[in-house]
């Protein structure tokens, strides 16, 4: 156990934010060495005079900041070493697990069989194109003119030579990123998106900051006042239900959004990936801005997983260089796999697929209401998943560890986490990653967990 120790007189409110820069600030100095065990939660809570909630929520800011690493049984330690991010889902299901982490759509053996049935028409009618070519120019110009209709389902209308065909959405969000910040720049983005886009954002080399979000989405003020006090150059936006905390921005703010990025001549990146799976939605916000806004959809989280194709909607003035960024970073989408997907857009199979997972996720919402009756969390009926924020006292890595220890796998919501603003623990909790009964029983034990006494995990010392 090292010597050093946080001193009381320095912490201000909110405290936990305090306390985690003071060890932010002894790591960096060299006070606290890598592999250093830090002292229990409640030792520490009790040398400072500090809540146990606090210190909690101390170590999961410092473990959101890669500067300390929690391991169940044996305590949290100081990790200077840079880690990879860990997912919000378990990379794998092993053994007996309800796994409510990954967000996928409702899957049964019909799925398959639609898969295979056409596997079986490819095999008989695959163009040589798709399957001899390497010029994209040379495979894509029917998908292209499919995929505008498709679009046109999306609430969007798009010429078919700014389309480009990607293997799925997050392949079209990191060539849409490559293609409006460089390196050296700064996106915006909501305060709790996409958890790929702080690697993407180490990996690629531009900066990302935290918008502060309200019960619609990003607020157009604060993207407003972020433009004028930095060099942003792109605006990455979840508005339709995709985004974590499960919100459905009005068409007003969508209007608003694209004001102000008007205003700063900004990009505007616009991840929809549900698509015309969201009934009722107003426009995508590329509608608003289409001289600015690239807008990316697919089809995994709608129809099939295995289905990993998309579409990148570009503004004439970025079309090359989406171009350019794909065939360096991926030369062109899986032609076979787009051929699936165009013949099933052409046929209705799509669309036919989109209206069966509707329904189904309605179903998974049913229960998710029955079963957390009482618990207030937000959620929308197409979407994929709910948001579900700890009450006082919870603290979220023990959370999200107790409901592993009893066999339900749930996404921690610092994983979302883009600003360093004050958080509130929360969790996500997927609705369509398994059956309808092990959905059942698995928020049965996160209910039981939201009601039970808020007792921490023991740690061996």
């Amino acid at each position: 156990m090292t010597l050093w120790q946080p001193d009381p007189a320095l912490i201000r409110r909110p405290a936990y934010q305090s306390l985690a820069d003071q060890f932010a600030r002894a790591i960096h100095d060299g006070r606290l060495a890598n592999g250093a065990r830090l002292p229990t939660h409640r030792r520490l809570a009790d040398d400072l005079k500090l809540s146990v909630q606090t210190v909690s929520r101390a170590y999961e800011e410092l473990i959101r900041r890669g500067l300390i690493s929690g391991e169940i049984g044996r305590g949290s330690f100081v990790q200077t070493q840079r880690r990879e991010p860990e997912p919000p889902y378990l990379p794998e299901r092993l053994g007996e697990v309800i796994d409510l982490s990954i967000l996928k759509p409702v899957c049964e053996p019909m799925h398959l069989e639609q898969l295979k049935q056409a596997l079986g028409w490819l095999a008989e009618n695959l163009p040589s194109s798709s399957a001899l070519s390497f010029r994209p120019n040379m495979v894509f110009p029917r998908h292209r003119a499919v995929a505008v209709e498709w679009l046109k389902l999306c609430g969007l209308d798009a010429s078919a030579q700014n389309i480009s065909l990607t293997n799925g959405a997050t392949a079209g969000m990191t060539v849409a990123l490559m293609s409006v910040a460089p390196p050296g720049s700064t996106v915006a983005t909501e305060a709790i998106g996409h958890h790929t886009l702080v690697p993407l954002a180490r990996y690629l080399g531009f900066n990302l900051e935290g918008l502060p979000i309200d019960d619609n989405g990003l607020i157009p003020e604060a993207l407003d006042e972020a433009c004028r006090l930095s060099d942003i150059r792109a605006v990455f936006v979840q508005p339709s239900v995709i985004n974590p905390t499960a919100t459905l921005m009005d068409a007003r703010r969508r209007e608003e959004i694209a004001a102000v990025a008007r205003k700063h001549d900004i990009a505007i990146i616009e991840n929809d990936v549900l698509g015309p799976l969201v009934e009722d939605r107003p426009p995508p916000v590329a509608a608003f801005a289409p001289e600015r806004t690239l807008y990316v959809t697919s089809f995994t989280k709608i129809t099939v997983p295995g289905l990993r194709i998309g579409y990148l909607a570009a503004p004439d003035r970025y079309v090359a260089a989406v171009a350019n960024r794909h065939l360096v970073s991926n030369w062109m989408a899986t032609p076979l796999v787009a051929e699936i997907a165009t013949k099933w857009v052409t046929d209705g199979t799509a669309m036919e697929l989109v209206r069966w997972q509707r329904a189904a996720l309605r179903r998974r919402h049913d229960i998710a209401a029955e079963v957390l009756a009482g618990i207030d969390y937000r959620a929308r009926r197409d979407g994929l998943h709910i948001w579900l924020q700890l009450p006082d006292g919870r603290a979220e890595e023990g959370f999200v560890a107790q409901a592993r220890l009893q066999g339900v796998a749930i996404a921690p919501g610092t994983s979302f986490r883009i600003s360093d603003a004050p958080w509130h623990p929360a969790v996500r909790i997927s609705l369509g990653s398994t059956t309808e009964g092990e959905l059942r029983a698995g928020l049965g034990v996160v209910t039981k967990l939201l009601l039970g006494d808020p007792e921490h995990l023991l740690l061996a010392i």
